[in-house]
């Protein structure tokens, strides 16, 4: 017995019903300088991993914002390693349970404004994700070089939430916990799964280290048997900050320019769900129109240059302008009053949408953009039939958004705008498609009032925000973000934040930016680095089961052949 372990540890007793390559994770192993302690008996006692499992989803939370302390994404996979190490399948799958109920309880806690039991079935849902994939992390630290197939799994396991189930959930990406700061040019290399893949490695060189530094831990007695491990993390650690010193962002001195504004109306603060899904108030829009018509004086006092394209967000009118004569009318002046065209965050009936609308003065309404990612049970209810007849929560959204299928590029003057639609930044490939179509400038239009109506809580926004700036990296695309109540900005293609209003409070934000075109490393390549990384990461995953099952059969053979003869009678 090795210290820290103890005979109380019923999570980790082989469990006869376990698949056959359960009973080797307990087993020491021979094997080179990368071997971690998770091929011999745990490192630390069951209720020592629990709090270490515990402390590495809290702290992973807290990478991101409201708070983001962006260090805690290195930390959080290092902690998780050093918990799930030596344990046998059901205690990786309770390691991993903890882990993902401590990370996604506090960063989606913000979905308790629309709704506590939403909160509770997002977070637990996407916990026991976490966990069954936990398991396979576990067997990865039986390879010989595991930090690169546990960086790996990472990837793959953010890359199953971001498209299952019902599409996916792109929250708490590693990569989304890096805006502003040295790492995220690996956004522009080779797009968010890059960056996450730096960020795991970084942290599983330095559970390799913590592992090496418990006591009874592998390698060559005294401070030597460090050495490896330290030198690995300092390597890994000079990779993922190589992007700093490399020029990723090119802007030539006559590169287009325009000015844009972003317009944040404001909304009622308190207030019911219920009365939101009524559309039967004009004050939001009215909100939008009033704070573009200041925006329209100040231009004509000469305090602010006139914006060639003026955006409004998501939901800056519930109620369908074509269908609504007073929307219309409220929509047309604030248009002739800029001068400008404006896209309008609206709500079209027959059948139902949530659209970007370019409204032009003069003129109306005429391009439009229908949002393609729909958020389940927020735009639309999946089983709508069968959970009608459980509960009658599904009258909240008593009808079905229908999603758009289509890239939408806004031209405008030199402008090409590439619109999406709140959600809809969380995912790559929508993203990507916008830039790929010819867009040199992209917007976000964000409804955040939803998810944060109660309490002082910015964390939705921050973490939407953080997406955005992400995305300007990526594409070396300036990115207009607008809220109706907060956080709007006005993103440079480097990520830093040309201006930013607060929340809950009207603004208007105008800025001259640059319209790029330049084609950066991680577009050329698209999905292609995601895709590798998963697929090389399930052959290892392959290698470490099949490399499990000839220990056991070994070790099978071994046993029988050591068992006493039994004389014949």
């Amino acid at each position: 017995m090795i210290p820290g372990q103890t005979d109380a540890d019923p999570q980790d007793a082989p469990q006869p019903s376990e698949p056959a390559i359960s009973g080797l994770l307990d087993q020491p192993r021979a094997g080179g300088a990368g071997r971690p302690r998770g091929a011999d008996r745990p490192p630390l006692r069951w209720r020592s991993a629990l709090v270490v499992s515990l402390a590495g989803g809290l702290l992973l939370a807290a990478a991101f914002p409201p708070y983001g302390v962006w260090p805690l994404a290195f930390a959080s996979p290092a902690l998780l390693i050093v918990a799930l190490s030596g344990r046998s399948l059901r205690g990786a799958f309770t390691i991993g349970l903890v882990f993902g109920l401590a990370f996604f309880f506090p960063l989606v806690a913000w979905v308790v404004n629309l709704a506590w039991f939403a909160w509770v079935a997002l977070a637990i849902a996407s916990a026991l994700i976490f966990a069954v994939f936990a398991i396979g992390q576990r067997l990865l630290l039986n390879l010989r070089w595991w930090p690169l197939a546990v960086a790996g799994w990472w990837v793959a396991a953010e890359a199953f939430r971001d498209r299952w189930p019902w599409g996916g959930f792109p929250w708490g990406r590693l990569a989304m916990s890096q805006a502003g700061v040295p790492t995220q040019g690996w956004a522009a290399i080779a797009g968010p799964p890059a960056l996450t893949f730096v960020v795991a490695l970084v942290g599983a060189t330095l559970g390799w280290l913590l592992l090496t530094a418990l006591p009874g831990g592998r390698g060559a007695p005294g401070r030597g048997r460090l050495l490896m491990p330290a030198l690995a993390l300092a390597g890994s650690a000079a990779l993922a900050l190589l992007p700093a010193v490399l020029t990723l962002d090119p802007v030539s001195a006559s590169a287009k320019t325009a000015v844009v504004a972003a317009i944040q109306g404001n909304v009622p603060r308190a207030r019911s769900l219920a009365a939101e899904l009524d559309n039967v108030e004009l004050e939001i829009t009215s909100n939008h129109a009033t704070a573009t018509d200041k925006l329209a004086a100040r231009v004509a006092a000469g305090q602010a240059a006139k914006p060639d394209l003026v955006i409004w967000p998501e939901n800056s009118t519930d109620i369908d302008p074509m269908l609504y004569p007073p929307v219309y009318d409220e929509i047309a002046s604030a248009a002739a009053a800029i001068g400008r065209p404006i896209l309008v965050g609206a709500v079209l009936q027959n059948p139902q949408r949530n659209a970007g609308v370019l409204w032009l003065p003069g003129q109306g309404p005429t391009t439009i953009y229908v949002k393609r990612r729909l958020v389940p049970f927020g735009e639309y209810v999946p089983f709508r039939s069968l959970i009608s007849k459980i509960t009658s929560l599904t009258q909240l959204q008593p009808t079905d958004f229908v999603p758009g299928h289509q890239t939408v590029v806004f031209n405008v003057g030199q402008i090409r705008l590439g619109d999406v639609i709140c959600y809809e930044v969380g995912f790559d490939d929508l993203v990507r498609s916008e830039v790929a179509a010819g867009a040199n400038l992209l917007s976000v239009q964000s409804n955040d009032a939803t998810f944060e109506r109660e309490g002082p809580t910015t964390a939705e926004s921050g973490q939407q925000l953080a997406m955005a700036r992400i995305r300007a990296v990526e594409f070396d695309r300036t990115v207009v973000v607008a809220s109706t109540t907060g956080y709007s900005a006005i993103v440079a293609p480097d990520g830093k934040l040309i201006s930013r209003s607060g929340t809950w409070t009207q603004a208007e934000l105008e800025a001259r930016v640059p319209l790029l075109t330049y084609t950066t490393l991680a577009e050329r390549l698209g999905a292609w680095p995601e895709w590798a990384i998963v697929a090389a990461t399930a052959l290892a995953l392959g290698l470490a089961i099949g490399q499990a099952n000839a220990a056991r059969r070994r070790r099978t053979r071994s046993d029988n052949a050591a068992a006493p003869v039994q004389p014949a009678e």
